[in-house]
């Protein structure tokens, strides 16, 4: 039984000191993969206007007077770094991709709230072409959890025997519609603030150079800002209410790109699927929608 690790946080988790782990040499798979309990606590993030104000630009999301839907999912992905770079986490954190993000708001969060942050590993399956890790994060404004999520990390090798299945989450809906709206994502111009914001610095989105030299056409946008664009095209969030998004991430979406949403759905349930000019396959496909009341999400993907 691997040993449970805690970290606690008293202020905004440092990439620098957790990009440090990230160089400790990893175990060999050949004998199978160990992948730890390990959490992380972030207390007291307090949602100031300036960030809620450049994660709206970044990501194309509208302001409202709660915060956005896809705010706590960006800020929070620095302190799911934090776990995913820890030494004793087998995989280096440059061979990882999200793949999923279920995303469940019970309550709308108040700007200007001090929030808690709290993720955990909470499962990972060895499949027979790679690792899937679970992240599942919770957000508190006092003892009320308005918000949490189940974040799907995946990393590509021979990570010993397959021990499960494909997750039930991991099928993706098929979008059938006429529905579509174009646009053209943003430049390259904003990354490093929209880097700041998720903590996350890797040069994939950032410099298409380095993009390039590990197999990828050019540097592309942090997933969280896709998302907000998509979400907002066919219909903002509903900013009071119970929702849940759960989105497969299936490719790159390149700044400056040509996209193309497909949307299916009403108000209150919408099925979307973004597509790039240079290929027909979606690169992230979205399901939106009300959430049922005591909704939770499950402690595995």
């Amino acid at each position: 039984m691997p040993e449970a690790i805690r970290r606690e946080y008293r202020r905004t988790p440092s990439a620098l000191r957790y990009m440090a782990g990230a160089t400790w040499p990893k175990s060999s798979a050949r004998d199978g993969v160990v992948v730890p309990d390990i959490a992380a606590r972030w207390r007291g993030y307090r949602v100031t206007d300036r960030d809620v104000a450049d994660f709206c630009a970044a990501g194309g999301v509208w302001p409202h007077e709660w915060v956005p839907f896809l705010f706590p999912h960006a800020i929070g992905f620095r302190l799911q770094l934090a776990l995913l770079t820890h030494p004793r986490v087998p995989v280096p954190v440059w061979r990882v991709l999200q793949i999923r993000n279920h995303l469940l708001q019970h309550r709308p969060i108040p700007l200007g709230a001090p929030l808690d942050f709290a993720a955990r590993i909470v499962a990972h399956r060895v499949l027979e072409k790679g690792l899937e890790v679970d992240v599942h994060t919770t957000v508190a404004f006092g003892r009320d959890v308005p918000w949490e999520s189940l974040n799907t990390f995946y990393a590509r090798g021979a990570f010993g025997a397959p021990t499960a299945a494909a997750s039930p989450l991991a099928a993706a809906p098929e979008i059938a519609s006429d529905n579509e709206t174009r646009w053209r994502m943003p430049t390259v111009r904003g990354a490093l603030r929209a880097c700041e914001l998720t903590g996350d610095y890797n040069p994939l989105h950032l410099c298409t150079r380095c993009a390039r030299r590990v197999g990828f056409p050019a540097a592309f946008l942090h997933p969280q800002r896709v998302l907000g664009y998509c979400s907002t095209h066919p219909l903002a969030p509903l900013p009071d209410a119970p929702q849940r998004l759960d989105a497969w991430l299936k490719g790159p979406v390149p700044y400056g790109a040509d996209v193309t949403l497909r949307v299916s759905g009403a108000e209150g349930d919408i099925a979307f699927a973004l597509t790039t000019a240079h290929d027909p396959r979606p690169a992230i496909v979205g399901h939106l929608r009300r959430a049922w009341a005591h909704e939770r999400l499950p402690q595995a993907g």
